[in-house]
């Protein structure tokens, strides 16, 4: 048996109440001025981290918006300037931390994160911006945040339909681990149990909003499922949905809730896409790009650009291939099982 595993480095505190050490994280890393970014909707847990953090807050932006544009970014690292600030604390989901991601590449300033959702950006040392309706990502060690605090209790205001559309984004981190070029056993664990942990947490969130166990194991789960994306590189899903988001700016988590089952069923990939189509309906989640917005008439455009970017997947990719996928994708019909 031959493989490579890279480690990446980073501190995780987990549990409920962790919030409370966050100030002792912060110091470790050595920050002193700190600044701490969300979005609109998180403003109020921003609030609470920045007074939790006293002195050393200099700031607070809820600024953070879906898909990192580019502007976001340059006010984001502006105010950072500004504030004489040596660091981030993001709280929030994939938005913020990729906010905070955001300055890191262009100044180096270290970031602590802060999830509330199961985005699983933290894990990873991928950022993303996107201009004029184009989304570009790379990854960068330097945007790997330095420490993670999850703390389920801040996962349990999360609404029901946020909680299973988040969850299953992070499964897709897991699914294509598992066919990843560059995957290796301890990626397969981590993909495995991660999907394990999000499968059993999700119904039962659905079932019981306030079940603080579930909440946790989801929580769990998408860690394991970020640090697999974290490791291993990006095939079919991901630049499909990347390509849905930067260039029709389509809700994140629900568009990968929606074509995650469809790429699975062509790539053969696990779980089943089929079974996790299934799994979805019962759940409540979308399942039709129509219902999130996109129009028919951009199908083919969509299909061109992800069939002409370069990426690996198990299986070759055409644009008849992408656009057969999309349509199922866009009706909402089963994919095929």
């Amino acid at each position: 048996m031959n493989f490579v595993y890279s480690a990446l480095p980073m501190r995780v505190v987990f549990g409920a109440g962790s919030l409370a050490s966050l100030p002792e994280e912060v110091e470790k890393i050595g920050l002193d001025r700190v600044l701490v970014l969300c979005g609109p909707r998180q403003e109020a847990v921003g609030k609470q981290v920045a007074a939790a953090l006293g002195a050393r807050c200099v700031g607070l932006l809820p600024e953070a918006t879906m898909h990192v544009p580019v502007e976001v970014a340059r006010r984001a690292r502006a105010v950072a300037a500004e504030a004489g600030a040596d660091g981030c604390v993001a709280v929030g989901g994939g938005s913020a931390i990729g906010l905070g991601k955001a300055i890191a590449l262009e100044q180096g300033l270290p970031v602590v994160a802060v999830p509330t959702t199961y985005a699983g950006s933290e894990m990873t040392p991928v950022w993303g911006l996107t201009e004029n309706g184009v989304k570009r990502t790379g990854r960068d060690r330097k945007v790997l945040p330095a420490a993670v605090v999850y703390d389920p209790s801040l996962t349990l205001s999360m609404p029901v339909g946020l909680a299973v559309t988040s969850g299953i984004n992070a499964m897709a981190h897991a699914a294509e681990g598992l066919y990843a070029p560059d995957g290796s056993p301890i990626v397969s664990l981590m993909a495995r149990e991660g999907l394990r942990a999000l499968t059993a947490a999700l119904p039962a969130i659905v079932a019981d909003p306030g079940d603080a166990d579930a909440r946790a194991d989801a929580l769990y789960g998408a860690w394991l499922c970020g640090a697999v994306l974290g490791a291993t590189t990006m095939g079919l899903h991901h630049k499909l949905c990347h390509t849905l988001g930067g260039t029709l700016d389509l809700p994140h988590a629900e568009t990968h809730t929606v074509v995650l089952p469809h790429v699975l069923a062509y790539n053969g990939g696990s779980p089943d896409g089929r079974t996790l189509w299934q799994l979805e309906g019962e759940l409540g989640a979308p399942r039709s790009l129509r219902d999130l917005g996109m129009a028919a008439g951009d199908i083919d455009r969509i299909a061109e650009l992800v069939a002409g970017a370069d990426f690996p997947n198990p299986r070759p990719v055409t644009a008849g291939d992408v656009r057969d996928l999309l349509h199922a994708a866009w009706a909402g019909t089963a994919p095929p099982g």
